[in-house]
């Protein structure tokens, strides 16, 4: 039986709350999410039938600041994932020093199978019911998997509609026309290239011409390809939820994200290898980008994994117990809480702008993020060098550490 994201989840914090000697009391505090919301979501359909979807709202911790997490619209949502992301949350803002604190929400339903004004009707109402838990000084939702800047616009325009007056703030990840952030959406696979980069530079690994497996060809995996690519890499397979495409020659990312922006999915414009998600983890490459969703590399298949590099795109893609297997083979792990925190890095740029009506350019926004991802990897690095552990236990020492440190100050009210 597989673990859930939750018991993993803990497993992490457990372990280093060991490791860093976490005083009790604060362990026990961060074990638990501060608030827990499930919400029922009557939707009228197109046909005329009324459907109730469940949707959630978990806030971890607000500690160093107001709650941030992304909105997530999948069959698979539910109430153990959603505490897990919300915790992850905590950590990776932490470890990249964003003063926001933990959050994520979801919806238990399948957006491809919706029509564009019954997925808006289920996002209104879904916002209209996280109204009492959510604003831009309390909890900043964003774009997840299953959503993007139209639903986040939508999130924005209801809730503005309730208090009176327009709140950009109050979400993240918007169109730019409505107050946000160049270079958002590409942040998140920016973030990846920038950690693989920096990685490979450590290791003294070449980047011209290194193969790329890429896992998820979403916002996220797809961004990451072109950039990697852009880099020099050979991007040699990328996949979707359906299947993937495998090339030794190379595949050409532009024409594959053409096709997906078209066609929603992937398209085999050439002669390649159609290869399963199973297969493409197992493939020999330099560098695994795990862009799609959680669980995806176990104890049951990381001895086959052959890359000398994993860059965790997705949330939560390896178990505890592959993380040790790939361990001891010696493949290099960046984890989540560090390959991944583009995005939220730049949705705190956005709220900034939001906040001062004061917008830059995408050249800059890009500059600040290299910025702080980098010195962000350079501390991990130095610290599992200094500690003698791996990437992920150093990231998280560095962000339990931060977050029980603002703990400690604030004391307990009342």
């Amino acid at each position: 039986m597989s673990q859930s994201p939750w018991q993993m989840a803990l497993q992490q914090l457990d372990a280093v709350a060991a490791r860093i000697g976490l005083e009790e009391p604060i362990h026990q505090k961060l074990r638990h999410c501060k608030r827990t919301m499930i919400v029922s979501v009557p939707v009228l359909l197109d046909n005329g039938h009324e459907v109730v979807f469940t949707g959630y709202r978990v806030q971890h911790s607000m500690d160093r600041g107001p709650f941030k997490g992304g909105v997530r619209f999948h069959p698979e949502v539910d109430l153990d994932e959603v505490k897990a992301l919300a915790m992850w949350m905590t950590w990776k803002c932490a470890v990249v020093s964003i003063p926001f604190g933990g959050a994520k929400g979801g919806v238990t339903c399948d957006p491809k199978r919706l029509s564009r004004i019954e997925l808006e009707r289920l996002t209104r109402r879904y916002t209209f019911e996280l109204l009492p838990v959510i604003g831009p000084e309390q909890d900043i939702p964003a774009p997840d998997v299953g959503t993007n800047a139209q639903v986040m616009a939508w999130m924005m325009d209801t809730y503005s509609m309730t208090v009176g007056h327009s709140v950009p703030g109050v979400v993240t990840g918007k169109p730019v026309s409505i107050g946000g952030s160049r270079g958002r959406e590409e942040a998140t696979g920016r973030g990846v290239m920038l950690c693989v980069r920096d990685a490979m530079k450590r290791k003294r690994m070449k980047l011209e011409g290194a193969r790329v497996a890429v896992q998820g060809f979403g916002n996220v995996g797809g961004i990451a390809a072109k950039l990697l690519a852009e880099q020099g890499c050979k991007v040699i397979a990328v996949s979707d939820s359906k299947g993937g495409l495998h090339s030794s020659r190379g595949l050409d990312v532009a024409k594959l994200l053409a096709c997906r922006g078209q066609y929603g999915t992937l398209c085999d414009y050439g002669k390649h290898d159609r290869i399963t998600n199973d297969e493409l983890l197992a493939l020999k490459c330099e560098v695994l980008v795990p862009a799609a969703l959680g669980n995806q590399i176990t104890a049951g298949n990381a001895g086959q994994v052959r890359a000398r590099l994993v860059a965790e795109g997705a949330n939560g893609p390896t178990t505890p117990e592959a993380d040790a297997i790939l361990r001891d083979r010696g493949v290099l792990v960046i984890p989540d809480i560090l390959c991944n925190a583009g995005g939220v890095t730049v949705s705190y740029f956005e709220w900034v702008q939001s906040r001062d009506e004061f917008f830059w350019t995408e050249g800059e926004v890009n500059q600040r993020l290299a910025r702080i991802l980098t010195a962000a990897f350079a501390e991990v690095w130095d610290l599992a060098a200094r500690d003698r552990v791996d990437l992920r236990t150093a990231a998280y020492q560095l962000a339990v550490g931060r977050v029980a440190e603002a703990i400690r100050i604030r004391g307990i009210y009342p």
